[in-house]
């Protein structure tokens, strides 16, 4: 059976200060083989505690039975803030139970059927797009990202995406996610409010040239809900949207810290994610046959006939399994805990990983293996129910993940059914992790006509 990539573990005991710097050039490789068979897992540092925890009865407490408690660490949101502001990824309590209330309508059944025409459109522009790159060794992350991109573009904004955009906002989100991981000095040691965070200038720039384009949009789309020419699209929903309790809608400000979630949830991680899947049907070319063929016995511009793309939604499932488009979570201990009979202080951080829950060797049978069938079997099932988090899970689970998983799947269908993806001399791409999981030196992959 060959395995997908998977990137090596460090050793098991490192010092402190090594760990800090494996852990800032790769979140995946500097843990620990032993964290994939863990139940929960201990880490020291000088100054707090961190959890991980791979025990299904203590995630479903942390993230469904008890949320309050456990709130959104702020040393993660102290890494990602400059790009991200004070959006629904970050905050905590009242403030992120009024965005949720605004927010969510914006992602209810119907609006997905509304979204289905935007991305077969980003699909078959996809399509056309690799077209031109056929018979050719292609950096096939560098394309997914556009594609997501445009799939953004339109959802949102009601406008196709310009290569030269799509490079740009590439280009700046790849800079960002490689120059600030997760995770950054003030998640390790405690800082004072006013020393400054220790952000690189190149994550500073990229992070505003972002927001800058962001700001644009949103004061466009401001100007034409005041003339009531606005479309009626994500944004304008949003926009629109007023909060049932207090009957405010979402400042000029707030709505770009919004929009850069969107951008991260539905830009990055979709492109990661579709990367993956490419890469693994090209690794497995029985299961790529069986996309296509699959793709091609339905009208892929029905929304009625989505359902019936059984075996690419289970490869896109297999895929967020593998490699979790965000591999790592955490939140913070609000009171003493007790987990698995071992005493939890106040403040302490609780790291759940889908990464290594999602292979954790003793609940998932071949847990490193790409098997879509898994998802018929019992083990599978129950793993789906208890140990699969690629959208995170209970109150705070991403409200996009309906339309992530239909992006997923129409943009593998509309690919496969007209080009086949095939392994080149290159090197395998070796996972790496910052703000997403992605490759070490790219995926590259050889596209040619069915």
């Amino acid at each position: 059976m060959t395995l997908p990539p998977k990137p090596s573990s460090r050793a098991e005991k490192v010092t402190f200060w090594r760990y800090l710097r494996l852990f800032r050039r790769d979140i995946l490789s500097s843990q620990p083989e032993r964290l994939y068979r863990a139940w929960m897992a201990e880490f020291r540092t000088p100054f707090f505690r961190s959890y991980m925890i791979n025990d299904p009865d203590l995630i479903k407490t942390v993230l469904k039975e008890r949320p309050r408690d456990f709130p959104k660490s702020n040393r993660v949101g102290s890494g990602l803030r400059p790009l991200l502001g004070n959006s629904v990824f970050l905050t905590n309590g009242d403030h992120w139970e009024r965005q949720r209330r605004i927010i969510d309508p914006a992602f209810e059944g119907g609006r997905l059927r509304q979204s289905f025409p935007s991305i077969c459109d980003a699909s078959e522009t996809t399509v056309a797009r690799l077209l031109n790159r056929m018979d050719q060794d292609v950096e096939i992350e560098s394309e997914t990202s556009h594609a997501a991109a445009d799939v953004i573009f339109r959802t949102l904004f009601s406008m196709p995406i310009e290569a030269h955009v799509a490079q740009d906002v590439f280009q700046a989100f790849k800079t960002y996610q490689r120059s600030q991981p997760i995770l950054n000095l003030s998640a390790f040691v405690p800082l004072p409010q006013w020393m400054p965070r220790g952000y690189r200038r190149r994550t500073r720039q990229s992070a505003a040239h972002i927001r800058a384009l962001i700001q644009g949009l949103t004061q466009t789309r401001q100007a034409e809900i005041d003339a009531g020419t606005a479309p009626n699209d994500l944004a304008t929903k949003i926009m629109t949207t007023r909060d049932p309790e207090t009957g405010m809608v979402f400042d000029l400000g707030e709505m770009v810290d919004q929009v850069a979630i969107f951008f991260l949830a539905g830009h990055e991680t979709s492109a990661s994610a579709l990367a993956w899947a490419l890469y693994l049907l090209a690794l497995h070319p029985e299961w790529q046959r069986r996309v296509a063929d699959e793709a091609r016995s339905v009208d892929l511009r029905d929304f009625g006939q989505m359902s019936k793309l059984k075996v690419t939604r289970d490869v896109f499932r297999e895929t967020l399994r593998l490699y979790p488009p965000v591999p790592m979570m955490v939140r913070e201990t609000q009171k003493p805990e007790v987990f698995r009979n071992r005493s939890v202080k106040k403040g302490a951080q609780v790291v759940l990983s889908p990464w290594h829950l999602h292979r954790q060797t003793r609940l998932w049978d071949a847990p490193d293996a790409f098997d879509p069938t898994r998802w018929d079997t019992e083990n599978g099932k129950t793993c789906a129910r208890d140990a699969y988090l690629p959208f995170s899970a209970g109150p705070r689970v991403c409200p996009g993940a309906g339309f992530a998983m239909m992006e997923g799947v129409m943009m593998l269908a509309f690919i496969l059914r007209d080009l086949r993806v095939e392994l080149t001399g290159h090197a395998p791409p070796v996972p790496v992790a910052h703000l997403t999981v992605r490759s070490q030196d790219g995926i590259w992959l050889r596209i040619v006509r069915r």
